[in-house]
């Protein structure tokens, strides 16, 4: 049974900061992809960054130069640290895990960002 734990989402001002941690523990076999995905009302979820065997990249334009993501291989955790937040940042950030066998979703924790 593989659990994703995530913590650190809240409620900030504009301009403010947060870091997400996502801890995987359980069974898992080869990762192959670590990262986060975001969901704003009545939106698709979007991915926005994510590690994979060869390194750690920011996907979306929108967060590019405020947000990096980074991965502790042995703790088998992921991070993002979300700097310069902006309104438009507020959704439920949700952590994914991909093995060779399945992917994993965390429960989602909230983002709220204040203008």
């Amino acid at each position: 049974q593989v659990q994703l734990v995530e913590s650190g989402g809240g409620l900030v001002q504009a301009g403010g900061s947060l870091k997400l941690s996502c801890a995987a523990s359980g069974s898992m076999f080869s990762i192959i992809f670590m990262g986060w995905y975001r969901q704003a009302p009545g939106t698709e979820r979007e991915i926005v960054a994510g590690c994979t065997g060869v390194g750690c990249t920011n996907y979306a334009d929108s967060v590019k130069g405020r947000f990096t993501i980074s991965r502790h291989y042995a703790k088998n955790t992921v991070y993002l640290q979300m700097n310069s937040l902006k309104p438009e940042d507020t959704a439920v950030y949700y952590c994914k895990v991909q093995d060779a066998r399945a992917t994993y979703w965390g429960q989602g924790t909230q983002v709220t960002v204040s203008s």
